[in-house]
């Protein structure tokens, strides 16, 4: 067989990943997408262990550790995915852009979380308005399931 049959569908396997990763806002698609890619150079390792006859097998061995590291990075993207899914309760990848729940940081424009009270040295009292106040306190929305910080 030919080289350039596998050579020309990894090629055609990565492009469709790469396209997937660029255009897709779904996460589960991406991470889909990225195994897409994953696969192509499998296909290729392969493809160049069989044409070049290597009597060690080192594509092939090469093959077998990237698809145990293709393994391990999809059950943490999927356990990443659906936390986020449960928190936010949305996977879409353009609303998650940062890290932080939402609204603008506590601490004005300098991003501090740490409040202080007057003499800039304590930390201000809790107030009943704030929003780590009381474990009474009622939770709507996606965060309705999580227990308090």
């Amino acid at each position: 067989m030919h080289l350039a049959y596998p050579a020309v569908l990894a090629a055609l396997l990565f492009c469709v990943g790469l396209y997937g990763v660029l255009a897709r806002r779904n996460a589960v698609l991406v991470l889909m997408a990225v195994e897409l890619m994953l696969n192509a150079v499998n296909l290729n390792l392969v493809a160049f262990d069989v044409w070049l006859r290597d009597t060690l097998h080192a594509g092939q061995a090469l093959t077998l550790f990237t698809i145990a590291i293709a393994a391990a990075e999809i059950g943490i993207g999927l356990a990443v995915v659906l936390l986020v899914f449960r928190n936010r309760g949305s996977a879409d990848v353009d609303r998650l852009r940062d890290l932080r729940e939402g609204g603008p940081p506590r601490g004005g424009p300098g991003g501090g979380s740490r409040r202080t009270g007057r003499d800039g040295d304590s930390p201000a009292p809790a107030t009943d308005n704030d929003a780590e106040s009381g474990p009474g306190r009622e939770v709507r929305g996606p965060a309705a399931g999580r227990r308090p910080a």
